[in-house]
């Protein structure tokens, strides 16, 4: 699990590795992650859009930016939560993401939180004993 918190609103990420979406012959790595935005402020808020940066092994980097989280604009009020799962391929066995959340407090002001830098690794075979 990856947490940052900014201005009280706390972003956990937890990503996990999809084999069953993946294929190594094919150069497509996928994965999952859930992300729990939880409000510790004492004014309620709303995610208004995402900015994500994603680099994959190889050091390319990809820019994604839009209205909401799965088509969402989640209004938080102080001491709430809200969770989502989301997805992201990749064309190597790792990488990592991490990017921003543009909210907006009842009061009109816009404001960035982080999203904690995560990685995304795929499962480390395990030691072999040979006899």
């Amino acid at each position: 699990m990856f947490v940052t918190r900014t201005r009280d609103i706390e972003v956990k990420v937890t990503p996990r590795f999809l084999p069953e979406r993946s294929s190594a012959d094919k150069r497509y790595f996928f994965w999952s992650y859930t992300i729990e935005i939880t409000n510790h402020g004492g004014e309620t808020v709303q995610l208004e859009s995402r900015h994500w940066r994603i680099t994959d092994a190889l050091g390319r980097l990809q820019e994604v930016r839009g209205s909401g989280v799965v088509g969402e604009q989640p209004v938080l009020a102080p001491g709430e939560s809200y969770e989502y799962t989301s997805g992201v391929p990749l064309t190597t066995d790792s990488g990592f993401m991490t990017g921003t959340y543009t909210m907006a407090s009842e009061s009109g002001e816009r404001f960035e939180i982080d999203i904690p830098a995560f990685s995304l690794d795929t499962p480390r075979q395990q030691p072999r004993v040979v006899n």
